[in-house]
């Protein structure tokens, strides 16, 4: 994946309030190497597309029970 200038580089903190997974899995994700990001100097940040990404794929349609269905 290439960084374009366009890109919005998000903090941790933004992401965090984007997504509502705290730092801390952020955080995780990036040593584990899970997910792209950009260091720099000692500041990390996270491409905006990564985390639209990230909800893309997450993304389900809701599924209506069935008439039958109880519960």
């Amino acid at each position: 994946m290439s960084i374009n200038k366009s890109d919005k580089l998000l903090t941790l903190t933004e992401a965090e309030a984007l997504t509502g997974r705290k730092v801390a899995t952020w955080r995780k994700a990036i040593l584990d190497r899970k997910v792209a990001f950009v260091k720099i100097g000692r500041s990390v940040r996270i491409p905006r597309e990564v985390i639209d990404k990230l909800i893309n794929e997450g993304w389900r349609e809701p599924v209506h029970p069935s008439p039958d269905r109880k519960g």
